[in-house]
């Protein structure tokens, strides 16, 4: 068992989430839970170190390393995992090493937009433009790590950072599919016409929706092209299990199940939410033998001295424990709009009182990107938009199916490095 194959075997996106029933009172008991469990974690972490010390003759027996491999596998599985460094401190560009600063350009309550500023030679021609919108369906948005490394050689790259709905303080106000649209598109006016802006998953309904707004008002600062990744814009066509849950299960049985408010003492106390926590619970059950696998295997390698594999595997955890709460209007109109009425791609999505129709675009190039064994996102339902945008010249239409890769590998991996980034470059490239 390794990591990649828990990264070819994604987690779904938000609607998955296990209902519990009785959700509210259920976030208060997984808070104090966690902080109840506070002193075994303080016990655990000193007999690891205790047992892990070179100054300690037992760390180097069996019973030594199998205690404290014990004690870090406690720690680490009852643990809230915090929002993950995103670890880029340079790239190469032009076969050069160039230190790499990441700065918040631009912020509302709920987002940031992160600029990853690369130290180059301003004389140099510029490169293209990107706003990566990352998905906002559980994982934060250094999911897309790899991602922006990829890019960065040749690209001039921003990102959506989505902010936990825990910490956002009731006060500001509530986050609903509407505002992200208008997140999406105050983004474009603060970056301006030169931009190209690629969606990965999730994003890809907001995104079109907002270009498609932008373009029917005439607006100046459309972007350059539009790349959607794996994308659900309609999941009528191949329809995966993941859709067939929403459309089984219908919005009043998540409202009733998954929704739930904050708990004190975090900031965003009594705000309704998706928690995290559920989204993880789905998560793992979908893929729970080989979880209890890899922690098992992570326990030998503890034992064994295998410092590599042991350090992989709290890496990719790390990553994957990572998990935050949406707002709840957001996620329930999400599940609808999309998963369950199909809005978009019948011509009924309306924002703010205006419909949304993709066939007012004419001026914003269209890739769409799928992965030919994609579980999550069905064969066909990113191409969706192709047949939607109906304004868009054809010439400036691309479609790419990346073979043999699931979900994840369609924007991360050694595939999306050698196969599908150089496609995206170029689209770019065709559309400066």
């Amino acid at each position: 068992m390794t990591i990649r194959d828990f990264r070819d075997s994604p987690p779904p996106p938000p609607i998955e989430g296990i209902g519990v029933g009785l959700s509210s009172p259920l976030y208060w008991f997984y808070e104090m839970t966690h902080v109840a469990l506070n002193p075994s974690r303080a016990v655990a972490h000193a007999t690891h170190a205790f047992f892990k010390s070179p100054s300690n003759p037992v760390s180097s027996t069996t019973l030594g390393k199998s205690i404290s491999a014990a004690c870090e596998l406690f720690e680490r599985a009852t643990r809230r995992y915090a929002q993950p460094e995103w670890g880029i401190d340079n790239t190469v560009v032009d076969g050069r090493l160039v230190p790499v600063s990441i700065e918040t350009v631009w912020e509302r309550p709920f987002c940031r937009l992160l600029h990853f500023e690369r130290e180059v030679d301003v004389s140099r021609p510029p490169d293209p433009r990107v706003l990566l919108c990352a998905p906002l369906s559980g994982h934060y948005a250094t999911l897309l790590r790899g991602t922006v490394q990829a890019m960065l050689p040749d690209h001039d790259v921003y990102i959506t950072d989505w902010i936990d709905a825990r910490m956002v303080p009731i006060s500001e106000g509530r986050f609903d599919l509407d505002d992200y649209i208008d997140y999406i598109i105050g983004m474009l006016h603060f970056l301006g016409r030169d931009t190209h802006v690629v969606a990965v998953c999730q994003p890809g309904v907001p995104v079109l929706a907002a270009v498609s707004l932008m373009e029917a008002n005439g607006d100046s600062h459309v972007p350059r092209s539009m790349t959607l990744m794996g994308s659900p814009i309609d999941t009528r066509v191949s329809p995966t299990a993941v859709n067939k849950v929403a459309e089984q299960r219908g919005i009043d049985w998540f409202r009733r199940n998954v929704i739930t408010k904050v708990p004190f003492p975090n900031p965003g106390f009594m705000r309704d939410v998706y928690p995290g926590f559920l989204q993880l619970n789905g998560f793992m059950s979908m893929n729970l033998d080989r979880h209890l696998e890899a922690h098992s295997k992570l326990f030998q390698h503890l034992v064994e001295g295998d410092g590599d594999s042991a350090s992989a595997h709290r890496a990719f955890y790390d990553e994957y424990l990572a998990v935050l709460d949406l707002s709840a209007e957001f996620y329930l109109q999400t599940v609808e709009n999309v998963f369950i009425r199909h809005l978009l791609p019948q011509g009924e999505l309306f924002h703010r009182g205006h419909r949304v129709d993709p066939s007012k675009i004419s001026r914003v190039a269209l890739m769409t990107i799928e992965g030919e064994q994609d579980d999550i996102t069905g064969l066909g339902q990113t191409k969706a938009a192709q047949t939607l945008c109906t304004g868009i010249p054809e010439e400036k239409k691309v479609h790419y199916v990346q073979p043999g890769v699931g979900h994840y590998g369609v924007f991360n991996g050694s595939r999306f490095r050698k196969e599908v980034l150089p496609r995206i470059a170029g689209f770019l490239r065709a559309n400066e």
